[in-house]
């Protein structure tokens, strides 16, 4: 009888990992769009809870209420902001293509106003090549240029798969809305793991995901705002899209929006343009710079954070492997690597120190 018992556990749990590895398959096509339905529902399960306490416990009309402010905050506005952002990048592409965005020109420009001392230093390593270089930063700016308004304009397209997923996506954010704690508490039960460590896993989950897309999206979002707004009022063409470039900039500690205002106050300065370029420096080191130390113990909470080498390193990876996915899920197979490790710390140094006692009874003895 223990045989067969031990033979029928054994294969049930065969079968459920073949039907989960079934069911990762069928849901692949839609990876992307569960994954940012749920995350948007986890985001907004707090306002779910909120309106199900002032409606009685009506969790279907609470539901639909909190799919449109989600519709509302979140959809409509990226909807429009990412329509306005393909327009311009289809006007950059063309300003390439023509010449009269030459990014070769002003490297050159700036490589010209640069002390004697530093023109040397170049033509020493064989930098000061400017014809050559000129060609291949055009060239690769035409390149990069073409590739992203390709891109941009198909995403931007109106198909069928794009209308199915999104309706995929709501219709998911509705009912993990409704149904999430249900949901996470029959996930939590089915997990086979001692109850202290599922709790401990299941916070750190939860606080990551909020931390990194509602944390650090809106942190990147005003970094990208406002320096979008000093490249508008300096007169820079197609500021909305450099503000985007930073705003993607942003998510990445220790990179940052510096690499896109940086070089655009140096060009500034450079060029004549003094009052211009000290200003987007000074900008965007004491407005722009001090956005993440200001916002992000506000929205994340010092005690969240990964140490920020982690995610620049989780979030790079991830993004390379898995697309626009990976900025979530980076960060978070980090968070949860390291917890997993730090539990199992705390469990050796629970039993080294249930067997000093327990040491100590026994010499007592």
């Amino acid at each position: 009888m223990d045989g067969n018992k031990q033979l029928h556990q054994t294969a049930f749990y065969l079968l459920l990992f073949v039907v989960s590895i079934a069911l990762c398959f069928v849901l692949a096509p839609f990876f992307s769009t569960v994954l940012w339905g749920a995350i948007l529902a986890l985001i907004f399960q707090p306002v779910q809870r909120r309106i199900v306490a002032r409606l009685g416990r009506r969790r279907t009309l609470a539901a639909f209420i909190t799919l449109t402010i989600c519709l509302v905050i979140v959809i409509f506005p990226l909807t429009l902001v990412a329509g306005t952002l393909i327009q311009q990048v289809g006007y950059a592409y063309s300003q390439v293509r023509s010449g009269s965005l030459d990014f070769g020109t002003y490297f050159s420009q700036i490589v010209h106003a640069l002390p004697q001392s530093l023109q040397n230093l170049l033509a020493r390593y064989d930098l000061m090549d400017l014809p050559g270089l000129q060609q291949r930063l055009s060239a690769g700016a035409a390149q990069i240029s073409q590739f992203v308004a390709t891109r941009a304009l198909s995403v931007g397209q109106i198909t069928v798969q794009v209308m199915v997923s999104f309706c995929v996506m709501l219709y998911m954010f509705f009912f993990l809305v409704r149904d999430g704690r249900e949901i996470s508490r029959l996930i939590r039960d089915a997990i086979p793991l001692d109850e202290s460590h599922k709790q401990h896993l299941i916070r750190k989950f939860t606080t990551v995901i909020r931390a990194t897309v509602k944390g650090n999206v809106a942190v990147a979002f005003v970094q990208g705002a406002l320096g979008g707004i000093a490249l508008w009022v300096l007169g820079i063409q197609g500021a909305l899209l450099w503000g985007f470039v930073m705003m993607l900039l942003s998510l990445l500690p220790a990179v940052g929006a510096a690499l896109v205002w940086v070089p655009i106050a140096i060009y500034f300065i450079s060029t004549g343009a003094l009052a211009k370029g000290v200003g987007l420096a000074l900008f965007g080191t004491l407005v722009i710079g001090t956005v993440d130390n200001v916002l992000r113990p506000v929205l994340v909470g010092k005690d969240t954070r990964l140490p920020d080498w982690v995610v620049l390193i989780s979030t790079l990876g991830g993004i390379s492997l898995m697309g626009i996915n990976g900025f979530v899920i980076g960060p978070l197979i980090a968070a949860l690597f390291i917890s997993c490790w730090d539990l199992l710390r705390r469990d050796q140094h629970h039993q080294n120190e249930e067997d000093a006692n327990q040491q100590t009874d026994d010499d007592l003895v």
